[in-house]
């Protein structure tokens, strides 16, 4: 703790107490600025190479070859890296420097443990490290923005516990008596995290580096969108709401607008975001009800996130003039502002039928990134540049270079998100052309990938700018650290707190329940996300009419187990969806609409959440076996002009059919009614489907082995969708 005692010297700051006895003795003590400084630099470094990955990938959405030829660095695989490097490691290690700078000086205390700070920043960096490392290797459970196996989730665990006993050691060790509002969210912060992350990741281990999840098919969608909108909003949004409660005020030393309305704002907020993750899964085979919660609960949402951008655009007020010529706050005034933009956007892409024709486009990717450029890379980079000059007790190096970061940044979000928001729509209205004779206009679908590639192409200059500026930011900021020297402990000094208090004026009964105790705060934060979780997650679960079973659909072959993990180990979720939607043009375009009983049996469901290329779920039977061998070998061959990478490994690589009968395990352990003998028979099997697919494309002039990779891949893509076709003619 570093703490000494002196005689009192100052007048204690609890009001309450004046005149009322001995003022309490004041401590000094220190703050911890040298674990602040050390996620500062890893939130320059992560950024800048999560950035550098997403302006490849979005090189390789127009030009095939900067997939670079390999399979560790195509688009399906090296996707993940962009999305977990940005949120997990530049926006993630963000939050914790502007936790640990602020909760300190909130609490007029150190931090709980210098042990735990240091156990907690290298292994946050050791699961970041994990992570590149074993995404561009194919290992990844495929359920968006939770890609990691399951090892690494339990790390991810671990390490938000320690941090977690950081917090709350520093709260309830505090010498200031009133918990801020940007607490309140830090607490919602870790209590819904952990809750989402516990859930999501129930998988069953078949070795060190593969599992299945425990959900399946409708269930698995539910659990996986419930954690993914709410990782946007309880990783991307409240911390960062608490970051704006305490920095905000600080940047334009100004006093927080409405304390009452940060009251209503965050209680609001947290009780209504935790709904609204269905609206990801408008049109699908979920069943109405929990897609309508979803959509009413999103409209909701409007007016809390609208609170929160209120209190911190208003708390400039009668500071606007410092805005003109403070290009920190200008950062910030972006930010908020950009919040406000996402959080309206989201809503009305709730709306069924705007959804209609946004979902599955890049209108999706532009509003995200509105948020993730606007709100949390430019809050970001405001708060490391006001905080980097005050630990090193120095000026910023240039603060012309700063100006040019903040024009290039704006430019960069610009030319990324109107050409994304022109391509969306593009997109959405292509696919659901009609004639007048009533076929499809563009009924293969590259033609509309073709007509998008001119925006592409500008989305890629916008990367490009937005990086260019987070360069010269990381060059601004290094060359100030090496000016300045750190304040490693900052010297501080407050009266201890003292526990006899009594409450005076508008310091209510609930107000010193909730938001003044740590743990009630807790609990209530916990109880308040949970009633909206159980409310749509048990029924689904529980209720078997929410997934109708077909008597049809059977479980998959041992070849089509492994075709299955190969698509998930390149990423083909990434581009392709498996979900056909019950619009005219997706019908005619694919086929019969995905029913809900077709996926009882799919650990992970493959629904996708963008098309860059068709829809797979009606794909089985719709080619001949040597149509995917060439598809495979050379896209173009088959599809001139796409842009699809080629997998020339695949045909090469010899299938590891080692572990085929404990993946048949694991199934069966999850719910997928193998019986023994299948299992124990799984490879004799797996060959025998093998020798027969590679015997039918030696009828077709294909040499290829039938140990190969590609065999597998061509069995599962043969099967998609076709269990359902065996019930026509008995339905008829």
């Amino acid at each position: 703790m570093n703490v000494s005692q002196k005689p009192p010297t100052i007048i204690s700051s609890d009001r309450s107490l004046l005149g009322q006895g001995t003022a309490p003795a004041v401590q000094y003590f220190n703050y911890d600025n040298r674990t602040v400084r050390n996620f500062a630099i890893a939130t320059i470094v992560w950024g800048v190479v999560g950035m550098l990955v997403g302006v490849l990938i979005a090189s390789q959405l127009f030009t095939p070859s900067a997939n670079l030829g390999n399979q560790y660095t195509t688009f399906g695989r090296i996707r993940p890296l962009h999305t977990n490097a940005v949120i997990f490691a530049f926006v993630g290690n963000a939050i914790f420097m502007g936790v640990y700078y602020s909760l300190q000086r909130l609490c007029k205390a150190r931090m709980f443990s210098d042990l735990l700070s240091k156990i907690h920043f290298w292994g946050w960096q050791a699961i970041i490290v994990a992570a590149a490392i074993t995404l561009p290797l194919g290992l990844t459970t495929s359920h968006e923005y939770a890609e990691l196996e399951w090892p690494i989730d339990i790390a991810i665990t671990l390490i938000w516990v320690v941090f977690g006993i950081n917090m709350f050691g520093t709260i309830i060790n505090r010498r200031e008596r009133h918990l801020y509002v940007a607490i309140w969210f830090y607490i919602a912060t870790f209590v819904t995290v952990a809750v989402l992350h516990i859930v999501n990741s129930y998988e069953m281990p078949v070795s060190l580096f593969k599992s299945y999840y425990v959900y399946a098919g409708v269930q698995d969608a539910l659990v996986q969108w419930w954690y993914g909108h709410n990782a946007v909003a309880f990783f991307l949004t409240t911390p960062f709401l608490g970051l704006m409660y305490y920095f905000l005020p600080k940047m334009a030393n100004r006093p927080i607008y409405s304390y009452k309305l940060s009251i209503l704002h965050f209680w609001a907020l947290i009780f209504i975001y935790i709904w609204a993750g269905p609206h990801h899964l408008l049109y699908t085979s979920l069943p109405d009800w929990a897609q309508s919660l979803g959509v009413v609960f999103s409209i909701m949402l409007i007016a809390p996130s609208w609170g929160g951008m209120i209190n911190g655009l208003l708390t400039l007020r009668g500071a606007w003039d410092k805005v003109r010529e403070d290009t920190i706050l200008k950062f910030m005034v972006v930010a908020v502002t950009a919040y406000g933009m996402a959080t309206f956007e989201g809503p009305m892409l709730a709306l069924k039928n705007v959804n209609a024709i946004a979902h599955f486009t890049d209108w999706v990717v532009a509003h995200v990134h509105v948020g993730a450029l606007g709100w949390n890379g430019f809050m970001t980079f405001a708060v490391l540049y006001w905080l980097i000059p005050r630990v090193y007790r120095t000026p910023l190096y240039s603060r012309k270079l700063m100006g040019v970061h903040f024009w290039i940044g704006t430019l960069g979000i610009l030319f990324y998100a109107v050409p994304m928001y022109i391509s969306g729509f593009t997109q959405g209205m292509m696919w659901k052309e009609f004639t007048p004779e009533g076929v499809l206009k563009y009924p293969n679908f590259l033609e509309t990938t073709l007509q998008l590639i001119p925006m592409h192409k500008m989305r890629a200059v916008g990367g490009t700018f937005y990086l260019l500026g987070a360069i010269l930011m990381a060059f601004n900021l290094f060359k100030t650290m090496a000016a300045g020297k750190l304040v490693a402990n900052e010297p501080a000094e407050a009266p201890a707190l003292v526990k006899a208090y009594v409450p005076t004026g508008s310091d209510t009964y609930w107000h010193r329940w909730f938001e003044r105790k740590p743990i009630p705060l807790l609990i209530g934060s916990l109880i308040v996300i949970l009633i909206g979780s159980l409310v749509e997650l048990v029924p689904t679960f529980m209720v078997s009419s929410n997934v109708p079973t077909i008597a049809s659909v059977q479980p998959y072959t041992a070849l089509e187990v492994q075709g299955r993990d190969l698509y998930i180990k390149e990423g083909c979720v990434n581009c392709h969806s498996q979900m056909v939607r019950p619009f005219r043009s997706e019908t005619e375009r694919y086929g019969e609409y995905s029913k809900a009983g077709e996926f009882v049996y799919d650990h992970p469901f493959l629904w996708g959440s963008k098309r860059i290329g068709p829809d797979l779920h009606r794909i089985g039977g719709k080619y001949p076996n040597s149509w995917h061998y060439h598809h495979m070998r050379d896209p173009t061959s088959m599809s001139p002009g796409s842009i699809m990478p080629s997998y020339p490994w695949l045909l090469e690589n010899k299938l590891d059919i080692s572990n085929t009968s404990d993946k048949l395990k694991a199934l069966q352990k999850v719910g997928v009614p193998y019986d023994d003998m299948t299992i124990s028979y799984a490879n004799e099997d797996l060959r025998k489907q093998a020798q027969q697919l590679s015997s039918q494309l030696a009828n077709d002039g294909i040499n290829v082995k039938s140990d190969r990779e590609i065999v597998a891949l061509i069995a599962y893509l043969q099967r998609l969708g076709t269990d359902i076709k065996k019930m026509e003619p008995s339905g008829k």
